[in-house]
């Protein structure tokens, strides 16, 4: 595993250069329009050729285990309570276990999926919808419920602390549109037209032998020119171990840059805090980087996320 001399401290972008790069590439993802957004490029033949990735039949999650503990990333953890348990003392007759769960579903530490209706930016939603789709009630467009099927197709991993050598990015590092290039070449892993793209910065990793920090003011994440590589390949769906995004932003006065041109300028639904300390191994031993990907969002029709166990078979 060689080091790569990739440029770690990105160039910041001004207000006029991101315009210029949202525009870009908003004009062209025209074929990108409709509920699905981006999910358009995942068609049934495309499925049906992901399939082919299946060879040993082993499945991996690439989910996080729900945080339900307080911690500086996590300080609206998920609450899961038991709402009715069997006296194990009491050996007579029928008991059930019952649970009851609540989650702030955007938060920074849980593995969840991003609605095109998430990210409103400067008075609308993903082509053009007006923000008012959004209420206190739901959102009424690009919801969660377009995804009732789930998204099924070519998974694609690209490891980039793999790349440069290190076991993980630090905060405030950017994962640019040449490292997914570089970590294509390296990996021997081309990203293609439909596919689902995952990003490994390392947050995971870092977390469990670092222990937690202030994710929200400092994280590793892609920089902003790497929607143009997505945009190039026409990914369907990006996915990190971190919130895609990186923090402090590259840009000044957008705090989420790659949200607002993945999600809203592109179509591309995002998920978010996965882990691929699981699934890293794994593809390392069978020497390939790819594989089918199946991703089941809750049925939530009105909802802008949704907690989610994507599962990696191999």
């Amino acid at each position: 595993m060689a080091a790569h001399d990739s440029q770690v401290e990105a160039p910041r972008l001004t207000t006029a250069e991101f315009d210029a790069l949202y525009r870009r590439l908003a004009s062209g993802a025209s074929w990108a329009a409709g509920a699905r957004g981006a999910l358009a490029a995942l068609t049934p033949d495309r499925v049906t050729a992901a399939a082919l990735e299946i060879r040993t039949g082993r499945t991996v999650t690439l989910a996080a285990p729900v945080e339900t503990s307080t911690g500086p990333d996590s300080p609206d953890p998920a609450r899961h309570t038991m709402r009715a348990w069997s006296d194990a003392s009491d050996d007579e007759g029928l008991h059930f276990a019952r649970d009851s769960f609540a989650m702030n579903v955007h938060g920074d530490t849980d593995s969840h999926f991003d609605a095109l209706c998430h990210v409103i930016y400067r008075g609308t939603l993903h082509g053009g919808v007006d923000a008012s789709s959004v209420t206190a009630d739901g959102a009424s467009a690009l919801t969660v419920g377009a995804l009732a099927d789930g998204i099924a197709g070519r998974g694609v991993l690209l490891d980039i602390p793999r790349l440069r050598g290190v076991p993980w990015l630090e905060p405030g590092e950017h994962v640019s549109a040449d490292d997914l290039a570089a970590a294509e070449q390296a990996q021997g892993a081309r990203v293609g037209e439909g596919d689902l793209l995952f990003v490994r910065v390392g947050h995971r990793k870092r977390r469990a032998e670092a222990g937690p920090w202030r994710t929200a003011e400092a994280r590793a994440g892609l920089h902003p020119d790497a929607m143009e590589f997505l945009a190039e390949r026409r990914v369907a769906v990006l996915g990190g171990d971190g919130n895609n995004d990186t923090a402090p932003s590259a840009v000044e006065g957008v705090g989420f840059p790659v949200h607002v041109l993945a999600m809203h300028a592109m179509g591309v639904h995002l998920l978010d805090y996965l882990q691929f300390e699981d699934l890293v191994p794994v593809c390392a031993a069978e020497g390939r980087w790819s594989f089918f990907c199946v991703v089941a969002p809750l049925r939530l029709p009105a909802a802008t996320g949704s907690p989610v166990n994507p599962i990696a078979v191999l």
